[in-house]
């Protein structure tokens, strides 16, 4: 067999994105009709009547079945799409790009999207957004990045927001076998016209952008007693619920169908049907569960980020392993780049590795305060957990070739550090303008 050529050009960032295509809409929005017509889609529309494009569309970001109910809130509207580029080398580029997608990288700061978005919005199109950049880990909202409202601001156009429920539900990022009880209902809402924008803070942008997009799937489910009897309903959770309540183990917790028990003290839950998490052995428990609810899953979620955030204030956070490495330069292909050594703590990440091609090993490094985030996987195309790291044109796919390596604890520590440094340097600025 002939082997396959290695493509190492980087992927066109400034190439001016088309409209989408409305003979691949007449295939498009009937399918994404039946898919979500199987859920019982319902589709609430506040302020939208007279509403024409241009404006800019910002929406939560809960599974991939996201991507069937966008297009039937904006109907007969088409749009253009901010997308990562693993859709564009899944599906091929040309597709991609017919269904009106614009190619960009997780956690950069690529100037020639935001170039690219407004082009799109000065030919009166409409731009969506999703701002939180990964799917939903326990079916909770993400904090927005500031650049959001910056982004808005700099538009000068009308702002809607798209919440959708159930999304998660029916396809949690950690098992992707679709729970068909799930219901699915969207709202889609014009938060701010030309003007109330133009008369707004960022502040205020920023905060309004972030109540609409708001939302928790398990109270959402619990509330409207939506029940959910798949039998292995609990199982991938883990890598979400890493750290055992009972005896604070990490990566400890394994799931059997709807349980999930810790290896090391033998605590164990049972998810409800209705998504509560039922403590089976109380008579076990020692730590946090006797006086945190634990029965709500974004609590425990909460309750983990704690404990690294912990960690960090007292300086024993700590990930030095080994990693298999992928690189993603285009819409072409992935790069294997064998074997590297992936380093995180207080400073940062730091990627040591060997570029394809070359024979000296080299080091990216990724300070706190270039990251506001970072994009997990708990099983990437079947190959497992992964973290991707970014630069303008490269994504390195990460994954863990020994033990200790969770994609949510990673996630948790980045954004706390993120944090850090930002609050850091808004101190500094604010000392050298009292010294002026």
């Amino acid at each position: 067999m002939r082997k396959k050529k290695i493509v190492t050009t980087p992927f066109d960032r400034n190439k001016l994105p088309p409209k989408q295509n409305l003979l691949a809409m007449l295939f498009l929005w009937p399918y994404c009709w039946f898919v979500t017509k199987k859920a019982g889609l319902k589709i609430n529309k506040v302020g939208m009547e007279k509403l024409k494009p241009p404006y800019l569309v910002v929406c939560n970001h809960q599974s991939f079945v996201d991507f069937y109910v966008t297009p039937l809130t904006l109907f007969p509207h088409t749009a253009n799409y901010i997308s990562e580029l693993e859709g564009f080398e899944c599906y091929g580029e040309w597709k991609y790009r017919q269904i009106g997608c614009l190619g960009t990288r997780k956690f950069v700061n690529d100037t020639a999207l935001v170039k690219n978005i407004k082009r799109v919005v000065d030919r009166n199109g409409i731009i969506v957004y999703y701002p939180e950049a990964r799917y939903a880990n326990v079916g909770t909202s993400s904090k927005l990045p500031e650049s959001v409202g910056k982004l808005a601001k700099m538009l000068k156009v009308p702002v809607v927001a798209l919440n959708m429920k159930g999304n998660y539900l029916r396809l949690p990022i950690w098992n992707t076998t679709i729970r068909k009880e799930a219901r699915l209902e969207a709202t889609i809402t014009q938060i701010f016209t030309k003007e109330e924008l133009d008369k707004s803070s960022l502040e205020e942008v920023n905060l309004k952008i972030q109540q609409y997009l708001t939302y928790d799937e398990y109270k959402w489910q619990y509330e409207r007693k939506q029940a959910i009897t798949y039998e292995k309903r609990t199982e991938g959770i883990e890598h979400a619920l890493y750290q055992c309540p009972a005896c604070s183990s990490e990566f400890q917790m394994k799931t059997e169908k709807a349980d999930i028990f810790c290896e090391k003290c033998g605590s164990r839950w049972h998810m409800t049907k209705y998504g509560k998490m039922e403590n089976i052995n109380e008579n076990l428990l020692k730590g946090a569960e006797d006086t945190m609810d634990f029965s709500h899953i974004p609590n425990w979620y909460q309750w983990q980020c704690k404990q690294v955030i912990k960690q960090i204030e007292e300086e024993s956070y700590l990930l030095n392993i080994k990693v298999h490495i992928e690189s993603l330069p285009n819409a072409v292909n992935f790069i294997d780049l064998g074997d590297g050594v992936l380093h995180h703590d207080l400073n940062g990440f730091q990627l040591i590795f060997k570029e394809y091609g070359e024979s000296e090993f080299k080091t990216l490094t990724f300070p706190p305060i270039s990251m506001f985030s970072v994009h997990t996987e708990y099983n990437y195309r079947g190959k497992g957990q992964c973290i991707t790291l970014s630069t303008l044109d490269n994504t390195y796919f990460l994954y863990p070739l020994e033990d200790g390596f969770n994609a949510t604890k990673i996630q948790f520590a980045t954004e706390y550090l993120y944090e850090k440094a930002k609050t850091m340097l808004i101190e500094e600025k604010a000392k050298k303008i009292k010294i002026k």
